[in-house]
């Protein structure tokens, strides 16, 4: 039984508000691993950051909300926190060398990793208008992506690898969500993540300078509250139905690009953004009509 009844258009509305806040943690992300505001830093510095100040923001919510920490399931934590941290770390270090659209575009082959994983792990029944609407969106993300030699660099590589990873985290998402309430998840994913993204950035970190700081706060505060959108969306629908909306993360990264880095979208993001957009639309209508005819 899941801890709270649902509900599709909240679910959506949800996950669209993460999109806008997952996207200007990657301009953050950018702006850290090269040297726009100092001497780049390391991938590892980064995510430590975003764990560190996501952290302090749920900590202090807790410290005020004092809520009841019900039996979590930590084997569950662990790997879904290893899975995220895995995932983002791979995400800041691909955006430092390509494209912001083109490293989103890559790493939001995550929802179809999400969707697939979804049959045999969760059990959810996929039907031909969700895979219609997800392989529409997917087509979407490929024009963006413009597949040719450099989008196999390494840094592709590893946006490729961020993708299969938060695809996998998804499927953890998922299963708390059923079991736990939104806060308590958030609570300690950002624990356990803080604790394997210090050991982790021991080796390389460097002092970063003060506009660096309030970069790696912003990135924090702004991943926590994605984070809350994101649990509050899977926790409402299916895995299969509302990760797909994801993708509306490519429309607002290009956005920012072109408001931060004054990067103008040609004709192949505009077509693969609006691909896009008509794949979630098409889903949303669908689940609509299905639900009034039930």
């Amino acid at each position: 039984m899941t801890l709270r009844a649902a509900n599709q258009p909240l679910a959506v509305a949800f996950m669209l508000t993460a999109t806008a806040f997952i996207a200007a943690t990657m301009i953050m992300a950018k702006s850290l691993g090269t040297d726009t505001l100092g001497p780049p830093l390391h991938p590892l510095q980064i995510s430590h950051g975003r764990f560190l100040f996501a952290f302090a923001v749920i900590s202090t919510a807790a410290a005020i909300l004092r809520p009841t920490i019900n039996r979590p399931d930590l084997k569950l934590h662990v790997g879904r926190t290893l899975f995220g941290w895995g995932g983002v770390t791979l995400m800041f270090s691909a955006v430092a060398f390509i494209p912001l659209s083109d490293a989103t575009a890559i790493s939001f082959l995550n929802p179809v990793f999400g969707m697939l994983l979804a049959i045999p792990l969760l059990g959810e029944k996929v039907g031909p208008w969700r895979w219609f609407a997800a392989c529409t969106a997917l087509l979407g993300a490929l024009i963006l992506l413009r597949p040719g030699p450099e989008s196999f660099q390494l840094a592709g590589l590893l946006a490729l690898g961020a993708a299969l990873l938060m695809g996998m985290e998804l499927i953890f998402i998922k299963k708390l969500a059923n079991r736990e309430p939104g806060f308590q998840i958030l609570l300690i994913n950002n624990a356990i993540g803080l604790c394997i993204a210090t050991l982790a950035v021991l080796p390389v970190w460097s002092p970063p300078t003060a506009a660096q700081w309030g970069a790696l706060a912003a990135l924090g505060m702004l991943m926590a509250t994605a984070q809350a959108c994101f649990v509050n969306a899977m926790a409402r629908a299916d895995a299969s139905f509302i990760t797909p909306f994801s993708y509306v993360t490519l429309i607002f990264a290009s956005l920012y690009d072109l408001l931060v880095f004054d990067v103008w979208p040609d004709w192949v993001s505009i077509l693969g953004a609006l691909i896009i957009l008509g794949g979630a639309s098409l889903l949303a209508w669908r689940e609509r009509r299905a639900r009034n005819v039930n």
